[in-house]
């Protein structure tokens, strides 16, 4: 907490250097904002924090992620897992059943990119939809199948096997990180620390005068700050300080937060993550919402770069592979297929301070199309040199180096 004691000193220190300088300095207004150590709000004895529709939707996200490996999951199961209804009995937990949440209805459903955009709204959801049938139609009755070019099946990994279709992709691979960027990213840059949405109707006022919505311990604005921060730490281990853990608590942005943290060239990234979420939030509670949109342009600039990191670190890698002189070729199309959703997901970042993404849909479908057309049966014909011109176009764009991403 930031002391008046604090704020005091400043002011002092600020008369004197006036007396002194005959300058007029002001001081900092962050200094001004009571921001806690973790993210811990209170009001009146109790948590004013609450973000447990996104907790539920990772959760919802885990299962339909493992199910994809199941080759005795129909299309209809897994449909009906990705668009729940309430009471359905789609999921191994019984809480997840009762819940009226689900994820379809929050894919490309951002209130800057999507309210008014149903057009691509459809062709991403039908995206999923489809690599779900895919899945079912192609891989699943091939599960024991050796794959080859243009043939679905199993390929090895190592110790591990993957299940690919007949270009090469793991579906379940690019509807995961697919969804890291169509839910999580998109609801958080393009939603939920929206200053459109944030300030909505009224929203501000409301926040000004401590107005809370019925039945809670938190303002309207205060609890949509909370829901982006929920998409990236709502199933941590301590959701009030998930830094110790990050990397390891889901399969989702979480997990890739702290990889790209774990690599010397990023490191630092999920504490100033953190700390632009908890100051951001600190700031709507002192009704600074300067401070707090400053957070949410820094947020837009970094959980957009990892999802580029990302990206580019699983084309390097296999590209990296592919160059060896007998390269695992199931661990290409592992990663690989990583790229293709990290890649997929660049649609739904947010360069700071616009209103436009990092690359637009019609820039990633051409990336997409690009990594699957060097020859007839997709990953099975792709070239390091496709790999790294799509490299290069998206650290470009980012200004951070392939030998950064690579490691």
């Amino acid at each position: 907490m930031i002391s008046r004691q604090i704020l005091g000193v400043a002011m002092v220190l600020a008369v004197l250097n006036s007396c002194s300088n005959d300058s007029s300095d002001e001081v900092d207004p962050i200094m001004a904002i009571d921001n806690p150590e973790t993210y811990n709000f209170q009001r009146n004895g109790e948590s004013s924090v609450y973000f447990g529709g996104q907790t539920t939707r990772i959760l919802m996200a885990e299962e339909i992620i493992a199910k994809l490996k199941d080759e005795t999951a129909t299309g209809d199961i897994l449909k009906s897992m990705y668009a729940h209804q309430e009471g359905g009995t789609d999921f191994t937990n019984a809480d997840l059943n009762a819940s009226n949440k689900n994820l379809k209805g929050k894919t490309a459903a951002s209130f800057d990119f999507y309210s008014n955009n149903a057009t691509d709204q459809a062709l991403i959801r039908a995206d999923f939809e489809n690599w779900i049938q895919v899945q079912v139609d192609e891989v699943y009755p091939n599960w024991n199948t050796a794959a080859s070019a243009g043939v679905a099946g199993q390929i090895a990994d190592g110790s591990s096997t993957r299940y690919v279709t007949g270009k090469g992709l793991e579906m379940n691979q690019v509807f995961n990180k697919s969804l890291i960027g169509a839910l999580m990213v998109d609801q958080i840059l393009n939603n939920y620390i929206s200053n459109r949405y944030l300030d909505a109707g009224n929203q501000k006022s409301d926040n000004d005068e401590g107005i809370l919505v019925e039945g809670r311990n938190y303002t309207t604005m205060e609890h949509y700050w909370d829901e982006a921060y929920g998409y990236a730490f709502g199933a941590s281990q301590d959701v009030a300080d998930p830094r110790p853990t990050v990397g390891s608590d889901d399969e989702f942005l979480n997990e890739y937060i702290g990889v790209v943290d774990q690599d010397i060239d990023f490191q630092g990234i999920a504490d100033d993550i953190f700390q632009a979420y908890k100051l951001g939030r600190a700031a709507i509670v002192a009704k600074d919402y300067t401070v707090r949109d400053e957070q949410s342009e820094i947020l837009r600039g970094l959980i957009s770069k990892v999802i580029a990191i990302r990206a580019v670190h699983y084309l390097q890698q296999g590209k990296n592979i592919l160059e060896q002189p007998d390269p695992n070729i199931g661990g290409v199309f592992h990663d690989l297929s990583e790229a293709y959703g990290f890649i997929y997901s660049l649609q739904f970042t947010r360069m700071p301070n616009s209103d436009e993404p990092y690359f637009t849909k019609s820039e990633v479908d051409a990336f997409l199309a690009d990594l699957l057309d060097d020859g007839a049966d997709g990953l099975w014909d792709v070239t390091p040199e496709t790999l790294d011109a799509i490299s290069i176009s998206i650290a470009e764009r980012f200004e951070f180096t392939l030998e950064q991403a690579a490691d």
